[in-house]
C-alpha cells in the first residue's frame, strides 16, 4: 500500500511538471489563435485573453528578477499596454507593459505562500479605459525539499510500568514536513532511535514500544531515548530530532526487609493495655503506595499476650499489650515476627525473600504499684436501728514484691454523717443506728494505702466502692394516706357515708399486710366500718347533728398493721359540721383553720412581735449603759453638735447637715452657752437665768417647762437683737425627755396608748403569750385609778 501511495504520488508530480513546462512554452512563445468565423462578415470578432495561469519554483537561485511568463490578450493594438492588479502587484510581481511579460522581483517560499491571485489587464495608452474586461489569473508556487521534518515538541515524557512485557506501547511521537507532500518524498518522514536503542524500538508511525521485560524501577527509574525523524532517502534528504523521557511506574514487587534482626525493648509493668511498647522498621524499595506491610508473631508462647498493628504512614509496625503486664509473674517476653506483603505481585517476584523475620525480647521493669482490692466492689446488708459488730471486710493486697502493709480509711466525701468507721484489717463497723426510711442506701469509698515500717502512709493507694443496704424492719405505724377534710351536713341522715379513709406505711408494704381501722371513741354521731381492704368508711350513727352545740368532731382513728411486731397508730380526723340545701349540698361551713386552733399567720405575727419587743429592750438597756459611762467622763467629753430636722427634709444626714446647732440646749441644761459665732452674739446670755427642771413636771398644752422657757428665752434674744441675724432657728417636734443631748424622738417613752385593740384575750392563750398579755393588756390597778 505504501509502494502504490508513494508510485501515484511519483506520477502526479510529472504530470505537474509536463503541465507547466507546457505553460511556460506558451508563455514564452504566445501563440495566437483566430477561430474561423462561420458568421457573416458584417459579425465583430470575440476577443478574449488566451491563458489563465502561471508557475513558478520556490527558492531559485538565479538573480532576480525571475521571469514567470508571458500574458497575452487577442487584442492587437498598438496603441495598447499591460497592467497588474492585486495585493502582490507591483512588489513581489510586475509587468511589461509592451509585452505582457510577468516577472518576481523575490524570492518565493511555497511553505509561506503556495500561490498568488492577480488580475491582468489591457488598456488604452492614452485613456487608460480597458480594451478588454479584466481577467483573473493564478501564479503557483513548485515546491522543492527545502525543509526537514518537525517534530511537534523537542521534548516528550512518557511512563511505563517496570517489568512489563516486550512489545509494550511506550508513547507515539510525531514530526511534520512543511514541503509539499504530493511532490516526490518531500514529505515522507522516516523515524530512527539514534540513544536508547537497547530497550526500545520505534516504528514507521512514531510508535515507541519495549524490546526488554528485565525494566527494574529500582535498578533504573529514567531512561532518555533521542528520535530521529529524517524525510527523501539519499544524499537530498534532511533530519530532525527529539528526545524523549521514560519513566518507570513502581509495582509491588519487593518483599519488605527487616532493618535488624533483633529488637529490644524495656517496658514498665503498669502499661495500658492498647499502648505502643516500641516500633519495628523495614526496608522496601518499592513506593510509599506499594508498601503494605503485615506483621505477624509466628514463633512464641506469648501471641495473645502482644499484638503488632501496622502504622499505614511510616510503614512500621508497632507492638502493644493486649493484657496487662505483671513483673511478679512474667519478666520477660520472647518471640519471632514475620513481615510479608499480601498485596505483592508474584509473577514480578524474581527471587525468594530474605531477612524477612527477626527476634523480639521484651523486658518488664518494676513499678511500684498500688494495693490491690480482692473485688471490684462490695455489697453488705444491715438491719436498721442496730449496731452490728462487724458488717463487712474489705481486703487489699500490695502486688509488689516488698509486701507493704495496708492501711484503710473511708473517705469524709462518702459518710458526711459519720456512720461508719473502718478497722486496720479492713473491718466496717456502724457507729450509729440506721433509719431505713431516711437512707436506705449508703455509697462508701474505702481507700486503701500502702504503710511504711512505721505505719505512715507511703502514698500509693486505691479505692473501693462499698454499697451497704438497710434491711427494713417494722417500725413505723400506719397513718392516713393523705390529708381528710371530711364534711357533713346537719340534717344527715343515719347510714350516710361521710368519708372513704386508706392508709399507709412508711416500711416497705408486703403483698400480705392488712391494716385495721377502728374508732377510739364510742361517744360520737359516727361509725367506722373496716371494709377488709386496706380502706375503712366513716358513716353517720344516728343522724341530724347540732351546729350549736359543736360545729367539729374529731374521730381518732386507730389503724394498726399486721407486721411483726405489730404497729399501731392513731390519727385524728376532724368531721367539719355544714349547712346544706334540700339537695345535701354544702352551703356553708366553718374554717377548720379558726376552729383548730392559731393560724399560722398569727403565730408568725405573734413571733415577730416578740423579737421586736427583745431588740427594743435590748437597745434600751444598751443606751442607758452607754448614758452612764458618758455621765462619768462627761469633763473630757467635747462638745457635741446635734441637728434638729423636719421629718419633710431630704437632705444631707447628720455628719453632712450643719444648719442648726443643739448643743445651746445642752447648755441650758448645764447653765450656760458657749456661742460658735462670738462676734454675732456678743451679749451677754439669757440661757444663764434658765433653770433645769423636773423632768415630768408638764407645762402649758403638755410641753415641759424647760422647754417652755427655752423658747420665751429665744423670742425674747431674737426681739432684742435689731442688727444681727438670729443665732440659730428651732424646730420643735416634741419634747419627749432630756437623757439626750437632741432628746428621744420614739414612742416608747409615751405612756399613752392609742390603740383601740383590747390585748386581753392573751390571757387566754396560755402560759405560752404571758408576757404579751403584761406588755400589752390593762393593768387592773390602773383599771382601779381611773
Amino acid at each position: 500500500m505504501q509502494r502504490l501511495m508513494m508510485l501515484v504520488a511519483t506520477l502526479g508530480a510529472c504530470l505537474g511538471l509536463l503541465a507547466a513546462a507546457a505553460v511556460a512554452a506558451a508563455g514564452a512563445h504566445p501563440v495566437q489563435q483566430d477561430t474561423p468565423s462561420l458568421l457573416p462578415t458584417h459579425q465583430r470578432q470575440k476577443r478574449d485573453w488566451i491563458w489563465n495561469q502561471m508557475h513558478i519554483d520556490e527558492e531559485k537561485n538565479a538573480s532576480l528578477p525571475h521571469y514567470v511568463g508571458k500574458i497575452k490578450s487577442s487584442v492587437n493594438r498598438k496603441n495598447a499596454k499591460y497592467l497588474l492588479k492585486g495585493e502582490s502587484a507591483g512588489k513581489v510581481f510586475r509587468v511589461n507593459a509592451d509585452t505582457g511579460d510577468v516577472y518576481a522581483f523575490e524570492r518565493l517560499d511555497r511553505e509561506k505562500i503556495s500561490e498568488y491571485q492577480l488580475v491582468a489587464l489591457i488598456v488604452d495608452k492614452d485613456t487608460n479605459k480597458n480594451l478588454e474586461p479584466p481577467s483573473n489569473f493564478t501564479i503557483k508556487v513548485h515546491d522543492v525539499n527545502d525543509n526537514w521534518p518537525v517534530f511537534t515538541q523537542r521534548l516528550f515524557n512518557a511512563s511505563v510500568p517496570e517489568m512489563s512485557a516486550v512489545g509494550t506501547s511506550v508513547i507515539r511521537v510525531t514530526a511534520m514536513d512543511a514541503d509539499d507532500p504530493t511532490v516526490a518524498d518531500h514529505a515522507s518522514v522516516m523515524y530512527q532511535i539514534l540513544k536508547g536503542e537497547e530497550n526500545f524500538a520505534i516504528d514507521k508511525s512514531g510508535l515507541i514500544f519495549t524490546t526488554t521485560k528485565n525494566l527494574d524501577r529500582e535498578t533504573q527509574a529514567r531512561y532518555e531515548i533521542v528520535v530521529e525523524a529524517r524525510d527523501a532517502q539519499g544524499l537530498q534528504g534532511h533530519s530532525g530530532t527529539a528526545t524523549v523521557l521514560v519513566t518507570l511506574q513502581d509495582v509491588n514487587d519487593n518483599f519488605p526487609i527487616f532493618i535488624q534482626t533483633t529488637y529490644t525493648f524495656a517496658v514498665p509493668e503498669d502499661i495500658r493495655v492498647g499502648s505502643p511498647v516500641g516500633s519495628l522498621f523495614v526496608e522496601d524499595p518499592d513506593e510509599p503506595q506499594n508498601r503494605k506491610t503485615k506483621y505477624s508473631i509466628v514463633q512464641g508462647e506469648y501471641r495473645d499476650t502482644f499484638t503488632i498493628e501496622t502504622d499505614p504512614n511510616h510503614n512500621e509496625g508497632i507492638i502493644k499489650p493486649r493484657k496487662l503486664l505483671d513483673y511478679e509473674h512474667i519478666r520477660q517476653y520472647s518471640f519471632t515476627i514475620e513481615a510479608t506483603d499480601p498485596t505483592i505481585n508474584l509473577r514480578y517476584l524474581s527471587s525468594t525473600p530474605v531477612r524477612n523475620q527477626a527476634r523480639v525480647i521484651i523486658d518488664v521493669t518494676d513499678v511500684d504499684e498500688p494495693p490491690v482490692f480482692q473485688q471490684h466492689f462490695y455489697h453488705f446488708q444491715l438491719p436498721e436501728n442496730q449496731k452490728k459488730p462487724l458488717i463487712g471486710t474489705v481486703r487489699a493486697t500490695d502486688p509488689d514484691e516488698t509486701r507493704h502493709n495496708i492501711g484503710y480509711s473511708i473517705r469524709r466525701t462518702s459518710d458526711k454523717g459519720q456512720f461508719f468507721r473502718v478497722s486496720k484489717q479492713g473491718n466496717i463497723y456502724n457507729d450509729k443506728e440506721l433509719d431505713r426510711e431516711l437512707y436506705p442506701w449508703y455509697n462508701l469509698t474505702v481507700e486503701a494505702k500502702e504503710l511504711d515500717i512505721s505505719g505512715n502512709p507511703t502514698g500509693k493507694e486505691s479505692i473501693v466502692q462499698v454499697h451497704i443496704e438497710v434491711l427494713d424492719e417494722n417500725d413505723n405505724a400506719p397513718e392516713f394516706a393523705e390529708p381528710y377534710n371530711p364534711k357533713v351536713c346537719e340534717n344527715a341522715a343515719m347510714g350516710k357515708l361521710v368519708l372513704q379513709i386508706s392508709a399507709i406505711d412508711k416500711d416497705i408494704i408486703p403483698q400480705n399486710m392488712k391494716f385495721k381501722f377502728s374508732l377510739n371513741t364510742q361517744d360520737s354521731n359516727f361509725t367506722l366500718t373496716d371494709n377488709h381492704d386496706n380502706t375503712a368508711n366513716i358513716t353517720v350513727k344516728y343522724g341530724q347533728f347540732d351546729r350549736e352545740r359543736a360545729k367539729v368532731h374529731f374521730l381518732p382513728v386507730i389503724i394498726s398493721d399486721n407486721g411483726s411486731p405489730s404497729l399501731t397508730g392513731t390519727s385524728t380526723l376532724a368531721v367539719a359540721v355544714c349547712k346544706c340545701n334540700e339537695q345535701g349540698e354544702f352551703t356553708f361551713c366553718e374554717d377548720m383553720a379558726s376552729q383548730a386552733g392559731i393560724s399560722i399567720q398569727a403565730l408568725v405575727a405573734i413571733f415577730l412581735c416578740i423579737l421586736t419587743i427583745t431588740v427594743i429592750t435590748l437597745l434600751i438597756f444598751l443606751r442607758r449603759r452607754l448614758r452612764k459611762q458618758t455621765g462619768a467622763h462627761g469633763k473630757n467629753v467635747p462638745e457635741i453638735h446635734e441637728q434638729l430636722v423636719t421629718y419633710d427634709e431630704e437632705g444631707g444626714g447628720e455628719m453632712d447637715t450643719t444648719s442648726y446647732d443643739v448643743s445651746v440646749l445642752n447648755s441650758v441644761r448645764h447653765g450656760g452657752v458657749r456661742s460658735p459665732h462670738p462676734e454675732l452674739d456678743a451679749r451677754p446670755s439669757l440661757y444663764a437665768q434658765v433653770q433645769k427642771p423636773l423632768r415630768h413636771a408638764p407645762g402649758a398644752h403638755g410641753v415641759p417647762r424647760e422647754m417652755a422657757t427655752m423658747i420665751e428665752v429665744k423670742k425674747e434674744e431674737a426681739d432684742q437683737d435689731g442688727g444681727g441675724p438670729p443665732y440659730d432657728t428651732l424646730h420643735i417636734y416634741d419634747y419627749e425627755g432630756s437623757e439626750s443631748i437632741a432628746e428621744s424622738l420614739s414612742s416608747l417613752g409615751t405612756n399613752s396608748s392609742g390603740s383601740d385593740i383590747d390585748y386581753d384575750f392573751l390571757n387566754d392563750w396560755g402560759p405560752r403569750f404571758k408576757m404579751l398579755a403584761e406588755l400589752y393588756g390593762s393593768d387592773p390597778r390602773e383599771q382601779l385609778m381611773f
